[in-house]
């Protein structure tokens, strides 16, 4: 596929057809995903390919929770986890409760995908120059997402979709526990990939105009 209907192209997948992946195919992802770049070409990442049932369903029971977490806030009318308006986190509001709510079919069947990846960032090559902030950090991640992001792409130009979750994150000492993820790594997140159901027909994105200024925040779009 050309770039251009790669980028335009890669959603969101969630549902896929009973349909394995073979190695060949995968390693095809992971060899172009590594191209990356992260702070000082450290390459701080390491990626878990589970195929061990039981693990995977164990994973499916984290998530599970974590999701649980993140659709009480949505519920309330509220960003999920977001630090309040000075950047800091102080706990979740009063209002968000997880009783009563349903985990929906489609975040349960990206379990069912054929690939699971668990992707784990080493903290000690994450070079974060805003650990001394007044706010919640953010730019380590900048060492680590690209190569998740290049993974979903690779996958979309064979054909293939994915999703990135990060529902695991909240059960991150149970994570490192079950696949043997030593200290310091932490869990980034989970990779799910496969062919489809079906490719999403079209993507909703905010327009440049609403992404791009010129000179200040609130400057002149683009022209």
């Amino acid at each position: 596929m050309e770039l251009a209907d790669v980028m335009r192209t890669t959603g969101a997948i969630r549902e896929f057809v009973d349909e394995p992946v073979d190695d060949h195919a995968l390693r095809e992802i992971f060899e172009l995903a590594r191209f990356a770049p992260s702070g000082g070409n450290r390459q701080g990442w390491k990626v878990i390919v589970v195929r061990d049932a039981a693990k995977r369903a164990r994973l499916q029971e984290m998530s599970r929770a974590g999701w649980h977490e993140y659709a009480a806030y949505v519920a309330a009318g509220r960003v999920p986890f977001a630090p309040g308006p000075d950047g800091r986190w102080t706990g979740p509001p009063d209002d968000v409760d997880a009783a009563g709510i349903e985990v929906p079919g489609a975040v349960e069947a990206i379990h069912a995908a054929p690939v699971l990846a668990v992707l784990a960032a080493d903290l000690q090559q994450l070079a974060v120059t805003d650990i001394d902030l007044e706010r919640q950090s953010i730019v380590g991640g900048a060492s680590v997402y690209p190569f998740a992001q290049n993974v979903l792409l690779a996958a979309r130009d064979l054909g293939m979709g994915g999703v990135l979750t990060t529902f695991l994150c909240r059960r991150e000492r149970e994570v490192k526990e079950l696949l043997g993820i030593p200290t310091p790594y932490a869990v980034a997140a989970m990779l799910a990939l496969g062919r489809p159901t079906q490719f999403p027909t079209r993507l909703r994105r905010k327009a440049v105009d609403e992404l791009v200024a010129i000179d200040e925040f609130g400057g002149r779009p683009l022209s």
